[in-house]
């Protein structure tokens, strides 16, 4: 465990160094849990949107998008819920000082029994050899059956206190199980209680004529009030889905682990209404439909789970998350739930007017039911990092998905004389409207070549003396490192076979 947090401090380091993400207002000693992307970082998350917005917009000739207010009438977060209930179990630790959540702290004593359990197994496997037994050796291992029986019973627990909202529960649970601060090493627990995430402020010309309004807390609600306007100026059928990119705030009093939780932060969200009574069958197409986009970025397949949820929200009948393999464990990246018609029934309930659809085929009028994918961008942004990074004897890289990466090729000439930076800048110029690039010149092509695998540039083209007599240059892969002879005239098929969105959108379709 250690190790795998010596890597990510040195990917946080990173990302500062190389311009991907720096803390935010930093001139001023920063500003907890807000980060602002870098020159590099914004091209990155540029891409990863694009990935998202074009799988499915282009790919679903039944989604289209929008782009909804950040500010919204403060009415509509009390017909979604989340002026009562969006809330989390905080517990504070005298000694430290530190405020946790209740529930993170007792899924990360979960997370480690399972770590002992597949230690132990992963030890047995070692001195077994190729005769090992995996499923019979976690039925008989004596230690390994004490801890899946602890493990079960805090399970059990914690999903009927969560379930039944008993704050009680929860710290009589951490304090069962030993559960310590993590900085102060002691069980010194305050009770725990419910802390409400939204940032709430003031509209208004002066200070007598003010109302209250809330930084939106998720997109979603921008899309279900907006229900009716696209289906109507669309002329939609269902099913059909809205898709949003937006800027999200939640006054997360637990913010860490860099940029997987933060104050400010951007979601990828789609709802998709359904007929009543089909949603289950939609939650089960969207689920693989959506794990397929990530593995289609060949991070590897065997990074990814799904997570069913221990306790529903009041209007889900069906939720899970994907969650990727971080060097800090599995965490969600993208949830995925059937929301039933809860919110669309609420607007109609505290709007006053009809948010129903007219069914032709069906003939009848009713509130549709909506599957919901939600993607955090940053979330995803630092997936792609943990997953990319790579640091040996020789070299630090990123070896980020080519369609995605920031830079997809870097032009530069052997030397700074006869001809090759004019002939790299010639290269440059057929290329740049096709592909981001960059021309450099300064230092040995060696150390050039490091600063392009330390941002994730796909591919290196030097110009050389053959250059200028036959038009071909060294392309340099770098994943491999190998460097092929090619034409100047191939340069822009071979760069857009591998580094195109088009490539991973056909891998979807395939």
């Amino acid at each position: 465990m250690a190790q795998k947090e010596d890597v990510f401090k040195k990917i946080v380091s990173h990302c500062k160094e190389y311009g991907f993400v720096f803390p935010s207002s930093e001139l001023y000693d920063g500003l907890g849990a807000v980060y602002d992307y870098g020159q590099m970082g914004v091209e990155l998350k540029n891409n990863i949107k694009r990935y998202w917005w074009e799988a499915m917009t282009l790919l679903h000739s039944n989604i289209v998008g929008i782009d909804s207010a950040v500010f919204m009438h403060p009415t509509i977060w009390k017909a979604s819920g989340h002026v009562d209930a969006f809330n989390d179990p905080l517990i504070d630790n005298r000694d430290s000082k530190k405020r946790y959540r209740a529930d993170v702290l007792i899924e990360d004593e979960i997370a480690k029994i399972d770590d002992k359990i597949n230690a132990e197994v992963e030890k047995a496997a070692k001195r077994f050899g190729e005769s090992f037994d995996e499923a019979m050796f976690r039925q008989t291992n004596a230690r390994v059956l004490e801890r899946q029986a602890k493990r079960d019973e805090l399970h059990s627990r914690f999903e009927k206190a969560m379930n039944a909202n008993d704050l009680d529960e929860l710290k009589q649970i951490i304090l069962d199980y030993e559960i310590v601060d993590p900085i102060s090493g002691t069980k010194n627990w305050t009770d725990v209680r419910q802390f409400n995430l939204m940032f709430k402020t003031q509209m208004g010309s002066s200070s007598d004529n003010t109302m209250d309004v809330y930084l939106r807390p998720e997109t979603a609600q921008g899309i279900f009030v907006n229900f009716l306007n696209v289906q109507k100026t669309g002329r939609m059928r269902i099913p059909f889905g809205i898709a949003q990119i937006g800027k999200a705030f939640r006054n997360e009093i637990v913010a860490r682990q860099f940029i997987f939780r933060m104050r400010e932060f951007e979601q990828m969200e789609m709802q998709f209404f359904v007929r009543p009574g089909e949603e289950l069958e939609w939650f089960n197409k969207w689920k693989e439909t959506r794990l397929a986009w990530h593995k289609a970025l060949g991070m590897g397949d065997e990074k990814y789970r799904f997570h069913d949820h221990e306790k529903l929200a009041h209007y889900a009948n069906a939720a899970t998350d994907i969650e990727f393999q971080m060097p800090f464990g599995f965490k969600e990246v993208e949830g995925i739930h059937s929301r039933t018609n809860f919110d669309l029934s609420q607007h109609e309930k505290f709007s006053g007017k009809k948010v129903q659809y007219f069914d032709p085929e069906l003939n009848q009028s009713y509130t549709p039911f909506v599957i919901e994918t939600s993607i955090g961008v940053d979330r995803m942004f630092l997936s792609v990092m943990c997953s990319s990074f790579e640091e040996n004897e020789t070299r630090v890289v990123l070896h980020l998905p080519k369609p995605l990466a920031p830079v997809k090729c870097a032009i530069l000439p052997l030397v700074k004389k006869d001809g090759m930076p004019e002939k790299a800048m010639e290269i440059m110029q057929a290329l740049k409207y096709d592909f981001a690039c960059q021309y450099d010149e300064k230092d040995s092509v060696g150390k050039r070549y490091r600063r392009q695998d330390a941002i994730g540039t796909p591919y290196c083209i030097t110009v050389d003396g053959q250059t200028l007599e036959d038009n071909t240059v060294t392309l340099r892969d770098r994943d491999t490192m190998e460097q092929t002879r090619v034409a100047i005239d191939e340069l822009p098929a071979i760069i857009g076979r591998e580094c195109s969105l088009n490539s991973l959108l056909k891998k979807l379709e395939a």
